[in-house]
């Protein structure tokens, strides 16, 4: 007998001609979930659909279910796991997204031997108008029936020009110190104006984090808009080698005297 497994392989072998109707999105419309096939609803605004089920998780398991205020969307945007809150933050972080929304929609096809469906984690709206669909597992937890899925969706995708992400596990030093700086994403924390002004003359020439900050001010005001200058990139530091310290060398965004 074929696996399932083997005939998702075949399905999706051709799915790229026929994708459009082997494929349908349910999508929620006034709290209703409305059913089409992918090639009438792919141009739908994602962006600013509700989500088509409830963030669960089980009180025994590796999940914690909670919303992330995204200062990218000026929203919260709901999560089920670390790991998916983590991607939040970077996608919240990334300058080409535009826009972040969880479980967009029902993923509908029929693998050949019986009806399936899948809820990607995001939907995200980039800056030039493209369009990606994030589905985060660690590589450890990836069983056949979730891979299955993954295939499938990325094959939908490629059908209407989405790209897709398979997210894991991020670096963490690298995520470590991108959690404590998204405790400064909000805007307010770039202000007063001048502070950030300052601090990007001030760090032209690389120094450390404490020492740059005093030279512009009272620490105290200073440090935040340091953090979210870090936060969105126009000051830069070593993200990967090892957690921020009071010693941690900074630079202004664009400065080449590391090359």
């Amino acid at each position: 007998m074929q696996q399932a497994g083997d005939v998702v392989g075949a399905l999706v072998g051709v799915l790229d001609e026929a994708a459009l109707t082997a494929f349908d999105l349910a999508i929620s419309v006034n709290g209703s979930l409305v059913r089409r096939s992918l090639g009438s609803s792919w141009d739908t605004p994602f962006e600013a659909a509700d989500p088509v089920r409830e963030f669960s998780w089980r009180k025994d398991g590796h999940g914690f279910a909670g919303w992330y205020y995204s200062a990218t969307v000026r929203d919260h945007v709901g999560y089920e796991s670390w790991l998916e809150r983590d991607r939040l933050i970077l996608l919240d972080r990334d300058p080409h997204v535009a826009a972040i929304v969880s479980q967009p929609f029902w993923l509908h096809w029929h693998d050949g031997i019986r009806k399936r469906r899948h809820a990607p984690d995001y939907f995200v709206r980039l800056s030039d108008g493209r369009a990606r669909i994030v589905d985060v597992r660690a590589e450890d937890e990836m069983d056949e029936a979730t891979q299955e899925a993954f295939d499938a969706t990325r094959h939908a995708c490629r059908a209407v020009g989405w790209e897709f992400e398979w997210a894991g596990r991020p670096e963490p030093v690298f995520m470590a110190n991108v959690r404590w700086l998204s405790r400064y994403r909000r805007a307010r924390c770039g202000r007063p104006a001048v502070v950030a002004d300052r601090l990007l003359e001030v760090f032209r020439e690389p120094m450390g984090l404490w020492d740059g900050a005093g030279l512009v001010g009272d620490r105290l005001q200073v440090l935040p808009v340091l953090f979210h200058l870090l936060w969105s990139g126009a000051l830069k530091t070593d993200l990967v080698g090892g957690l921020m310290e009071t010693d941690s060398l900074v630079w202004t965004e664009g400065n080449t005297w590391a090359a």
